[in-house]
């Protein structure tokens, strides 16, 4: 049986990926269409019901409950690995909802951060993660949230960190910071549904238990090739929550949802 699968092309995705991707475990005969794209491209795939079964902003996956629900293996969940608000410029935390902000996109859980933090900054428009840096080089936006590597580049681009959203998340809530998971259809057989969750559990671990195999499919892929970022990347987002996301990783899910949905709540989130 042959199954859309949708992840993105960032190290945490590909390093998850990669085994089900090269066929490195025993896939138990499932067969997956790879679909490569940015996180909000996914996001707004899986609005028009087109992938079953996907990587998600928990922004976006808040307000797909009624079509998807989570698997307990994927997700990209943790501390200190929360989007960063920078600039080229000092900027007074005051001024913030003056200002113009690049978002990567709307449906992104660093777009839902941003407004936890900062519910009157309204003036925000949409780029690609990677194109952020560069636009306030240009000076197009005053304001940029990053994610994924960009949290390891932006300082040798000389911009400055005004504020760490996931670091105000943590302080707010004292839970984990939820960023992404893998939605599975929820018209698919519980069988499939443990299934796939059970593979991307294994291909997790066998990243974990031969971390240089996944390199070429990772390097491949990347926007930052520098072998460090590269690591790092994997190391801050790939973690116990990917493997399982357990009950403190519910527990920061289901705040999340309730302050964007309250009714997703009241259905089966996890297969």
């Amino acid at each position: 049986m042959q199954f859309t699968l949708g992840f993105s092309p960032c190290p945490n995705d590909t390093f998850i990926f990669d085994a089900i991707v090269n066929k490195r475990i025993d896939l138990e005969g499932l067969e997956f269409e790879i679909i490569l794209a940015d996180v909000e491209k996914l996001n707004q795939l899986a609005f028009q019901n087109t992938l079953d079964v996907t990587k998600l902003s928990y922004h976006a996956l808040a307000l797909l409950i009624p079509d998807y629900q989570l698997l307990h293996a994927g997700s990209a969940l943790g501390n200190n690995c929360g989007p960063l608000l920078i600039s080229s410029k000092e900027i007074n935390i005051k001024d913030i909802a003056k200002l113009k902000i690049g978002i990567p996109g709307k449906f992104t859980t660093a777009n839902f951060l941003l407004h936890f933090a900062f519910p009157n900054a309204t003036n925000t428009s949409e780029f690609l993660f990677s194109e952020i840096e560069d636009s306030l080089i240009k000076n197009t936006i005053d304001l940029g949230l990053i994610i994924h590597e960009n949290r390891f580049t932006y300082k040798s681009k000389g911009l400055n960190k005004i504020i760490d959203l996931g670091e105000y998340w943590e302080n707010e809530t004292g839970l984990p910071i939820p960023l992404g998971g893998i939605g599975i259809k929820r018209g698919l057989s519980q069988e499939i549904k443990f299934k796939v969750d059970r593979l991307i559990k294994k291909s997790i671990q066998f990243a974990f238990q031969h971390p240089t195999l996944s390199l070429p499919y990772i390097t491949l892929n990347a926007q930052e090739m520098d072998e460090e970022i590269v690591r790092k990347h994997i190391h801050l987002y790939v973690n116990e929550y990917s493997e399982n996301i357990g009950e403190k990783g519910k527990e920061a899910v289901i705040y999340l949802f309730n302050k964007i949905n309250n009714q997703a709540t009241k259905l089966d989130i996890w297969v």
